[in-house]
């Protein structure tokens, strides 16, 4: 199967975590952007993890401030997801935040 970019998008609507994207067997992926966007007009707090295969979990943003209307770009350089990790996203107030990863994956 040749390399493929793709997004995941999550639209937060609860304040417990959500899986933004698992990277698929045989597969790692290269994360080039994660937007998270508020649009309620209030400022919020994000936090995103990986959890490798061995079900650790490693904070990479935690508690990260989104300020009110804005749209906020979280990575400075490209992050590095393995063979069955899951990137994991969790906001403080429940209908504020969406988030969309652009990644590639390559096989």
């Amino acid at each position: 199967m040749p390399n493929s970019y793709k997004n995941a998008k999550a639209d937060l609507t609860t304040t417990g975590v959500t899986t933004l994207y698992t990277c698929p067997s045989a597969t790692t992926a290269l994360v080039k952007s994660i937007l998270v966007s508020e649009d309620t007009g209030n400022a919020d707090t994000i936090t995103v993890t990986i959890t490798d295969a061995d079900a650790a979990v490693f904070s990479l943003f935690k508690v990260t401030a989104i300020a009110a209307n804005t749209t906020v770009e979280l990575l400075t350089e490209p992050l590095v997801v393995q063979e069955n990790e899951i990137l994991k996203v969790t906001e403080a107030t429940a209908d504020r935040l969406h988030v969309v990863a652009s990644l590639l994956e390559i096989n």
